[in-house]
């Protein structure tokens, strides 16, 4: 192991005078984004395949729900404010009606004018506030392992406490509260509530008695530092939570490995940027020395610099490493595994270096592509395009997207999903797959029912471009690996 391993013994560091700083990263939430256009014919291809995937909707159902909901959404509002206290709630039905609770008959009207159905209530939205208030200023009495939560129920119009185990422990809870009983239901439950996190490049996570600094995400988990861990390691989170186990490591010779995560985490495209922020991951287009770097790690954050050269053999003390990139950035012990990027373009893993943070020093990263063709991994990305330079190879396109393929396999672009164009015009795109491999690229257009192939790149080349002029309507970009495996690029441009 080398030196930037934190916590482990002296003995396997470089022979480097290094001070380790032990505090844990503080987490920041991720941006979130301002509301999208209600339209669905505004909405993200990514949103609408998602819901047909999980709501069982066409396409063109999707949109017409993504308009109903918000033109419902909307009326609540209006008629929360009309209505005062005489408003009950309201709720969408599994059929799409939009029903809205009254506590008068006289209010009736009011809500059939407004184009929703009413519903009289002898309990206003108000009242059932209340009683959840008492309920939650009991909290500290309800054991979690018997009562899972509590929530205002607008269909019913009662307050639900929900009960794991037998119904005993809510009920007592609900008596001790002083909340009203009549207002109330307890309902029987298997929820076990558990947070959640997000695999976050840069981020610490720790393994036996080390730390280490989580390098980009892959479906399923991250890539790291390969001195970080051995196959089958347990590791924890940064905020030491159980987190998932080393399924691949190599070291010495190379400096890789890959965790997978449990359903405690789900891997983002994101670097922490130790500013508050994150830098998304857009696709991993290898950068060319002289450009500009920046590296992410759980010691001393973000810091950016120049790529010297390519191709460095590194001879630690405990192997020899090949294959590395050599910089300018610095690190200390606890950075290794951290995510480099160029841009919005992931590069690879902290491997090791010499000097600090203090004064300056050398540090050398693992290039990820390497790392996703030697595992069969996909980088998970945004799916945007975000990095204005076009992928090796190819020039000129307006979005980018990479990842790495086994023989056989396919994906699609952009990020597994598709895109919606809305005009008619010329759709064109550019593959650069590996040296020595015969990769394939498909443009597809959604007839309505199915996919259909409208241009291919089908020669015995591992780079493929295709052109079509086409109308307006989704479309979706299939890379296949015919045969051979590894990394590839694809820029893509459309009306």
């Amino acid at each position: 192991m080398n030196r930037f391993l934190a916590g482990l013994a002296a003995v396997t560091l470089l022979p480097v005078g290094i001070t380790v700083a032990v505090a844990a990263p503080a987490m920041a939430a991720p941006a979130v984004p301002g509301p999208a256009s209600a339209s669905g014919e505004a909405a993200s291809p990514e949103m609408l395949a998602a819901m047909q995937r999980d709501l069982g909707l066409t396409a063109a159902q999707a949109k017409v729900r993504i308009a109903k909901d918000d033109a419902a959404s909307r009326t609540e509002l209006r008629l929360r404010k009309t209505l005062g206290s005489s408003f009950g709630g309201a709720y969408l039905t599994s059929s799409g009606s939009f029903v809205v609770n009254v506590t008068s008959s006289s209010r009736i009207a009011e809500v059939t004018a407004a184009g929703a159905t009413a519903k009289v209530v002898s309990r206003s939205s108000a009242t059932l506030d209340a009683v959840k208030a008492r309920l939650d200023a009991a909290a500290a009495s309800a054991p979690a392992s018997r009562v899972p939560g509590w929530y205002v129920d607008v269909t019913t119009n009662r307050v639900v406490v929900l009960a794991k185990g037998g119904t005993a422990a809510a009920a007592r809870f609900v008596a001790a509260s002083g909340a009203d009983a009549a207002a109330v239901s307890v309902v029987a439950t298997s929820e076990t509530p558990r947070l959640l996190y997000d695999v976050r490049g840069g981020d610490a996570y720790y393994m036996g008695g080390g730390r280490c600094s989580v390098g980009l995400s892959v479906n399923g988990g991250f890539v790291t530092a390969g001195h970080c861990g051995t196959r089958g390691q347990a590791t924890t989170g940064y905020n030491q939570v159980s987190q998932g186990s080393f399924q691949g490591s190599s070291f010495p010779g190379n400096d890789y490995a890959w965790v997978s995560v449990n359903s405690n985490w789900t891997p983002q495209p994101w670097v922490n940027n130790y500013s508050g922020g994150n830098v998304t991951v857009a696709g991993s287009t290898e950068a060319a020395v002289g450009a500009s770097i920046c590296r992410s790690g759980s010691t001393t954050g973000w810091h950016c610099g120049t790529i010297s050269a390519k191709n460095q053999t590194v001879n630690y003390s405990q192997g020899s490493v090949s294959g590395l990139t050599r910089t300018n950035v610095c690190a200390e012990p606890g950075d290794s595994g951290g995510g480099w990027m160029s841009g919005q373009q992931g590069q690879g893993v902290t491997s090791g270096g010499s000097g600090n943070c203090s004064s300056g020093g050398t540090t050398y990263y693992q290039p990820v592509n390497e790392i996703l063709s030697a595992y069969g991994l996909t980088l998970r990305t945004s799916g945007g395009g975000g990095d204005p330079n076009p992928p090796t190879g190819c020039s000129g396109y307006e979005f980018t997207a990479s990842g790495s393929l086994s023989s056989g396999g396919s994906v699609y672009q952009p990020n597994g999903s598709y895109y919606y164009s809305s005009l008619s015009g010329t759709h064109r795109a550019c593959l650069d797959g590996p040296n020595g491999t015969d990769f394939d690229l498909y443009l597809q257009k959604y007839s309505g029912s199915t996919w259909v192939n409208v241009a291919t790149g089908t020669s015995a080349n591992p780079d493929e471009t295709v052109s079509y002029n086409g109308t307006a309507g989704y479309y979706r970009y299939r890379v296949h690996a015919y045969s051979g495996s590894g990394s590839y690029s694809l820029g893509y441009s459309n009306p």
